[in-house]
């Protein structure tokens, strides 16, 4: 029943691209994570994800348009939507998705992390 700070969560955030859980809300896990670089294509099925930009500018590509997100501004992808979010510079994010939301949907690469990694139990 503390209070959290998404500043203070996301200052001990180390590696781009490594979603980390912080809070829950009903079936909504509420993450953060740095972002700098492309992603990858993907698409979550069944889930919404909603992007909230901290700090910095990030764009989230879609297959025929993109989407401008900075400091304060928010956006939903919506489900079964194949996206790619990309930050030319450090990009610091709170993300809140469904807890069933896979990483990088079926997608699998190097940077996909498990939910047991966003939970730091691994």
């Amino acid at each position: 029943m503390k209070p959290a700070n998404f500043l203070n969560e996301l200052e001990q955030v180390e590696d781009y691209w490594s979603p980390r859980v912080v809070g829950r809300v009903n079936d909504q896990f509420i993450k953060v994570a740095k972002l700098k670089g492309s992603f990858t294509w993907h698409k979550h099925d069944d889930e919404d994800e909603m992007f909230y930009v901290v700090k910095g500018r990030l764009v989230i590509e879609y297959e025929n348009t993109q989407v401008e997100l900075n400091e304060g501004d928010f956006h939903v992808v919506p489900k079964g939507t194949m996206h790619n979010p990309l930050a030319d510079e450090e990009c610091w994010v709170v993300l809140v998705e469904t807890i069933s939301t896979k990483h990088t949907g079926d997608v699998i690469i190097d940077k996909t992390k498990t939910l047991d990694q966003q939970l730091g139990e691994n």
